[in-house]
């Protein structure tokens, strides 16, 4: 069950990469270049866990908890 959801999320992560790429070849002129942004999610979509974690700076990633009901 746990690799189904795992191929859902990344397919929902891949698909706003897709729609952004998509724009270097629909767009005419210097706003073609804006697809180019379709590449950061395309990184993130394959990087596992939050993006924000990757330094190390996430709080989870340092052993720090909420409390319970946060």
């Amino acid at each position: 069950m746990d690799r189904v959801l795992n191929g859902y999320r990344l397919a929902l992560r891949l698909l706003p990469a897709a729609a952004l790429l998509s724009l270097l070849f629909a767009l005419d002129g210097g706003l073609r270049w804006l697809g180019l942004i379709g590449v950061v999610p395309l990184v993130l979509a394959f990087v596992p866990g939050m993006p924000g974690c990757l330094g190390g700076t996430c709080s989870a990633a340092s052993g720090h908890r909420l409390p319970p009901g946060h």
